[in-house]
């Protein structure tokens, strides 16, 4: 059987965004169109659906992770160095917001669970999640 860790991760994450975009699981917001991924990236994403491979990626990193997961692991996840011109490059997250409207869509959607940990709340994917990564690693196969 094949499964999302057999195939190449860059197919299965543009397949996965392609999904998330067909069956319309995930709606870029109307500010989606003006916004930085984060504040050590100069300009705006460049490619029209980069809010479905954000999307796409962050149900991915789920998967293979198989542990509940929050916004703020996602933002150093994401995250990069910034361009500093006198003191070099330093760490900058990427943008929580971006981040929590898409797990929000895709909680919405029953791919992923909040789920408790200890004090916190993170977020893990469910049955139906993984069946939907699965499926787009299966048709990679073929």
């Amino acid at each position: 059987m094949i499964r999302g860790y057999d195939v190449d991760q860059i197919k299965l994450t543009s397949a996965l965004a392609e999904d998330l975009k067909k069956e319309k699981i995930l709606e870029p917001t109307p500010w989606s169109k003006f916004v930085k991924t984060g504040s050590s990236k100069d300009r705006i994403p460049q490619q029209e659906d980069w809010w479905y491979l954000r999307g796409a990626s962050i149900l991915r990193r789920m998967y293979i992770d198989k542990q509940p997961i929050g916004v703020n692991r996602l933002r150093s996840v994401y995250g990069d160095k910034e361009k500093n011109r006198y003191s070099g490059r330093h760490f900058k997250p990427a943008s929580g917001a971006i981040i929590r409207k898409i797990m929000q869509q895709l909680e919405k959607a029953e791919l992923i669970k909040k789920v408790k940990i200890e004090k916190h709340y993170g977020r893990k994917i469910t049955g139906k999640g993984v069946a939907l990564i699965d499926r787009a690693a299966k048709s990679l196969e073929k």
